[in-house]
């Protein structure tokens, strides 16, 4: 048990993910909330433009991603993010503002997702990145996988706040709550004792920086993987705030506290993920692999459930291996990085995890609307068990392995063996 909380032995750390935790629970909210206010009052259910508004968020990082990352390379990370996360807060209070006095019209929500998302591209590589200088390098896995737990711990207790203030005041208390919460981050950062961080070495201004953080990509046959899983994973699979509003009210009939029940369970499944994967000290390709299969297998399964409670517990068994994989590609790339190079790798990663739900988003969205909610849920799975199989297939032929010998140490079932070590 004290090994899984190592990280937390450091004050610094213990401040940021502190702050995190109060933040994320704010910004579950404000997803719960957004995506409701757009289904339900601004629209007459269109999942086409929640799609529209959760793919406004991420587009930002497509153009923003790649010098993103140059600036957390050559700046100090603390005080970029300390901008990044006001100027973030400052766009939740607007929002909330907008709902309280009902003056709040559809393109507003549009406006207001496309600022976040500028926001959030310059924020993510160095926010991924300062974990690697908050802790020490040996701690950096477990720091990596506390952030996940703090995450999903909000993740759980977010969606299910959000679906009950949404029923008793409306969409814009919750808004308001989550510009509240961007202090704690901003509180966090300031208190932090400068000289107990691990900065990492800076990289001088120059030109072709961007092309050479790529450069260094493609001569990585493990991360070029990585990068390539997430890309499809992310675009087509893990669209989970449209896909289970589609589900909780095209499909199941339900209101928005089921709604914000949907995404408490599966955050279940996440943390018990993120807490494993803290007892870890490092992490295999195989994890990388295995996650994204099982993913594949159990967002299947929950696409074709009969019922809203079954689809529920579904989402538990999906959130647990979804987070499994992104924990483990996290972690990769964080480790096996170079640190004069980590904020442009970084960045890349947000990009092909992010850069495709501008595209991916409205895609399921419509898929949900034509077709039916399930379709929305069962492409990304098929999507998802097409890439793995793949992945797995090039990692026997580097490494000399056959198929069955690889699918042997998988096992099954195979979200048991990933959760073994």
């Amino acid at each position: 048990m004290k090994n899984m909380f190592r990280a937390l032995s450091v004050y610094n750390y213990r401040l940021w993910v502190t702050g995190a935790l109060v933040s994320n629970i704010g910004t579950w909210m404000q997803r719960v909330a957004q995506d409701w206010l757009v289904l339900t009052v601004l629209t007459a259910a269109s999942g086409t433009a929640v799609g529209i508004t959760t793919g406004l968020q991420f587009l930002p990082i497509l153009f923003l991603g790649p010098y993103a990352g140059v600036l957390a390379d050559r700046v100090s990370k603390r005080k970029l993010l300390l901008c990044t996360q006001t100027a973030m807060g400052f766009c939740a209070l607007l929002l909330g503002l907008l709902v309280v006095t009902n003056m709040v019209q559809l393109w507003h929500v549009y406006a207001l997702a496309l600022a976040l998302g500028v926001a959030s591209a310059l924020d993510a590589p160095a926010r991924q990145a300062f974990v690697s200088e908050v802790v020490d390098q040996q701690d950096v896995p477990n720091a990596v996988a506390l952030n996940s737990a703090s995450f999903n711990l909000a993740r759980l207790a977010g969606p299910g706040i959000a679906g009950l203030l949404i029923a008793w005041l409306g969409t814009g208390p919750a808004f308001l709550l989550n510009a509240a919460s961007f202090a704690a981050v901003l509180i966090s950062l300031l208190n932090m004792r400068t000289a107990e961080l691990h900065p990492s070495a800076r990289a001088a201004r120059g030109k072709g920086q961007i092309r050479e953080g790529l450069h260094y990509i493609r001569q990585r046959p493990d991360l070029m993987t990585i990068m390539v899983l997430v890309a499809l994973v992310g675009t087509f699979g893990m669209n989970f705030q449209i896909t289970n509003a589609l589900m909780a009210s095209a499909e199941f009939g339900k209101g928005p506290g089921e709604y914000g029940l949907l995404g408490s369970i599966m955050a279940i499944g996440t943390l018990a993920a993120a807490l494993l994967a803290a007892r870890r000290k490092g992490t295999r390709m195989l994890y990388v692999i295995g996650g994204v299969l099982a993913f594949g297998v159990f967002a299947a399964l929950a696409a074709v459930m009969p019922n809203y409670w079954l689809y529920a517990a579904a989402l538990v068994p999906v959130g647990l291996a979804s987070l499994t994989f992104m924990n483990a590609c996290n972690t990769t790339v964080q480790l096996s990085t170079d640190p004069v190079m980590r904020g442009r790798v970084l960045a890349v990663y947000m990009v092909v995890l992010q850069g495709g739900t501008p595209f991916g988003a409205p895609l399921i969205g419509w898929i949900g609307t034509a077709f039916g909610p399930r379709w929305s849920v069962g492409i990304g799975a098929v999507i998802a068990l097409g890439a793995g199989m793949a992945a797995l297939m090039l990692l026997n032929r580097r490494n000399s392995v056959t198929l069955r010998q690889q699918l042997g140490k998988l096992n099954v079932p195979l979200i048991g063996r990933i959760a073994s070590r």
